[in-house]
């Protein structure tokens, strides 16, 4: 990210800016999301910004669902990855996502990490930068939003990604910025 890997907060902890992305397609999409970043701010992860709300085409392995609402936060939190990939996870199934459904199925939640920091990392249950970053026009354009200049590790830029894309998966403006205590 554009902000640098991190600094030191006051007890010696390491905090980095992250970019998270949430969708919903289950039943009441934008309180749901709502209520992820209450549970965000809840878990002392700082939302310092939302992107607009997008209503988006299902994409992946199960396209006859209902359409998505996403968004984008930029965060800041000294977790350590699998620490806010717990985090997340927790947020998650308390509400209501059910452990075990199908891969890109219907969801009232999904909580995406994908950015922190400067932060590379492969492995078993984490991959930083998430690996569908460049290659999801429903991330990339309430990403930019947030920044046009965000970039991964390495340094492809997310705008180049979006320009390079096909017109082929719809995204539409569907309302303003979320907000919530926190923002």
């Amino acid at each position: 990210m554009v902000a640098g890997d991190g600094m030191t907060d006051p007890e010696g902890q390491v905090e980095r800016v992250g970019l998270l992305g949430l969708g919903s397609n289950v039943g009441e999409r934008r309180a749901h999301l709502e209520r992820a970043v209450e549970a965000i701010g809840d878990a002392g992860i700082i939302v310092l910004a939302s992107s607009s709300v997008y209503d988006t085409d299902p994409v992946g392995e199960v396209l006859d669902q209902p359409s998505f609402l996403n968004v984008c936060l930029l965060i800041r939190t000294s977790l350590a990855p699998l620490e806010l990939l717990d985090t997340v996870k927790a947020i998650e199934r308390e509400l209501g996502r059910s452990v075990g459904g199908v891969r890109h199925g219907p969801r009232t939640i999904d909580i995406d990490i994908l950015l922190l920091g400067e932060l590379a990392l492969a492995g078993e249950r984490m991959t930083l930068p998430h690996a569908q970053l460049l290659s999801r026009r429903f991330v990339l354009v309430p990403a930019l939003e947030l920044d046009f200049e965000l970039a991964t590790p390495d340094g492809r830029r997310l705008s180049d990604a979006l320009a390079a894309m096909a017109l082929d998966e719809g995204v539409r403006w569907a309302g303003p910025p979320l907000s919530a205590p926190a923002l």
